[in-house]
């Protein structure tokens, strides 16, 4: 289901805090109506990545291009509305608010209404609130939370809040999604509906930059992985090739002995 078109691309990209480099070198390619898994050990320098993507911090050094295009120094919201959203390891909503009106917020790079036309109630106003409370239900619909559409989202399960989240994502329009732990907080049975609901998001045209603790769900719906350790791309390439991969082993082999012996150290 995957298109020759790159849709976004990361060369040589670097980040630092500190003394600490939590990124080095990183380059890769994300193909148009695809998903790709971006899997490491924690502290490998994944929610970093996302985090440069989505401009909450810049490159050091290295760039990235969207849709052919350099978008390094942009702001949140000019990536938005170039058409890349996320959601977040630590769900954001707007707590007070109904799980609709959360998704009208996500909204607001795609409507024109503006603070004075909002106060006069203009025709053209209304009628582009009416689309909007449409979409945001059909959005709704789509995740399977209808019913709570006026129940405020601090009072939904965590898992619903999870999936509230993606479907307020999805408001903004994006060509390009990332979704930072999605399946965290939800049982098999909604994994597995997760699963579904991405692959329908990517044949609608979304491309899809994924990163998920479930390796059963990122192995199962992933056209290409991307894995990284330590801040450094470790490898790439389709699903089966890359849980064969040695480094990737190793990687994940280490970080687990170094618990085990964290966990016998504290034990004695």
């Amino acid at each position: 289901m995957t298109d020759n078109r790159i849709l976004l691309e990361i060369k040589n990209v670097d980040k630092a805090f500190g003394g600490i480099r939590a990124l080095r070198d990183i380059s890769f390619c994300l193909q148009d109506r695809s998903i790709t898994g971006l899997i490491g050990p924690n502290g490998a320098g994944k929610t970093t990545l996302f985090n440069l993507i989505t401009g909450i911090f810049p490159a050091d050094n290295g760039e990235i291009r969207f849709n052919g295009r350099s978008v390094n120094g942009f702001r949140v919201h000019e990536l938005v509305g170039l058409g890349i959203a996320r959601t977040f390891q630590n769900v954001e909503l707007f707590e007070s608010m109904t799980a609709l009106e959360n998704i009208m917020v996500g909204m607001h790079t795609r409507t024109g209404c503006g603070m004075i036309g909002s106060i006069l109630r203009l025709p053209n106003i209304i009628n582009e609130e009416r689309r909007a409370r449409t979409k945001a239900i059909d959005l709704l619909k789509f995740v399977g939370l209808e019913k709570y559409a006026h129940q405020k989202s601090g009072d939904l399960p965590f898992g619903w809040q999870r999936l509230l989240e993606l479907a307020r994502a999805l408001a903004a329009e994006p060509e390009l999604l990332l979704l930072d732990e999605p399946a965290a907080g939800l049982n098999m049975s909604e994994t597995r509906e997760l699963g579904g609901l991405i692959r329908q998001i990517r044949d609608q045209g979304v491309s899809i930059l994924l990163v998920e603790h479930d390796m059963n769900l990122t192995m199962s719906i992933s056209d290409k992985i991307v894995v990284l350790d330590q801040g450094s791309k470790i490898a790439e390439g389709p699903p089966r090739a890359v849980q064969s991969d040695e480094a990737v082993m190793a990687a994940y082999l280490g970080k687990a002995k170094k618990q085990e012996q964290h966990a016998s150290h504290t034990k004695s």
